[in-house]
């Protein structure tokens, strides 16, 4: 494996690591709100500075964005990559305005309801896309792993994907419990976190949550890309 997919691969981890510990805020770090609060905005700068990690990497999909014939498949692509990108931004530029710690030497006021309810928009609507984004390349992490693996065993195969399939059943439970769609459509416009709550739970369901979106995702590429199959094989 060349030495810049590696990196690829450890920048994503991280990317996905990061996501997670953020979506807990608080809760990853007890009660303390200031301590809590403090490493959220470094965790969200880490963040930032992954994504453009990310993209640096990726340039070469950046520089062919308007070369070429789009499909669906692609439209679909460029388009969450594009909403991906929004939700960064508006986490990053309403997380300055409501930074206590480490933007808190530009001394901005002021405005800070209207940027909580951006951030929280941000963050699950962001959190959902990354996991959908995922999905759709999820084919290629999936080859990778069949290149490590000497031997292909259908035994292995089908028990991966009935487990990957539970856990997305579980993550559609814990998106209801979570009630991530009520954060998404300003429901409710705080964020619940039960601090008697083990991490290790939270976590859990949020990873199913991000689960399920990434299956989602996965199928929808499968789909398109067996569309496009199926058109070439015909012409």
């Amino acid at each position: 494996m060349k030495t810049k997919q590696i990196l690829k691969i450890i920048v994503d981890v991280l990317m996905t690591a990061t996501l997670l510990l953020l979506m807990s805020y608080s809760l990853a770090y007890g009660s303390n709100p200031a301590v809590g609060e403090a490493v959220h905005e470094w965790l969200g700068v880490g963040m930032f500075v992954l994504f453009v990690l990310h993209h640096f990497l990726n340039r070469k999909w950046s520089h062919s964005v308007f070369k070429g014939k789009y499909t669906p498949y692609r439209v679909a692509q460029t388009a969450l990559v594009v909403l991906v990108f929004l939700t960064m931004c508006g986490s990053m530029i309403s997380g300055i305005l409501l930074s206590r710690t480490v933007f808190s030497f530009l001394g901005i006021r002021g405005g800070q309801a209207v940027a909580r309810t951006i951030h929280m928009l941000c963050a699950y609507w962001g959190f959902v896309f990354m996991s959908l984004h995922l999905g759709l390349h999820w084919n290629v992490m999936l080859h990778m792993a069949g290149r490590l693996c000497k031997k292909e065993s259908a035994v292995r195969f089908w028990t991966v994907r009935i487990i990957g399939w539970l856990i997305a059943a579980y993550g559609v439970y814990a998106f209801w419990k979570r009630s991530i769609l009520g954060y998404m459509l300003l429901r409710n416009h705080f964020v619940f976190f039960d601090f008697a709550e083990p991490l290790a739970l939270f976590l859990m369901d949020y990873l199913s949550i991000m689960n399920l979106f990434v299956c989602a995702g996965y199928y929808i590429s499968k789909n398109f890309l067996l569309q496009k199959q199926q058109k070439h094989h015909k012409i």
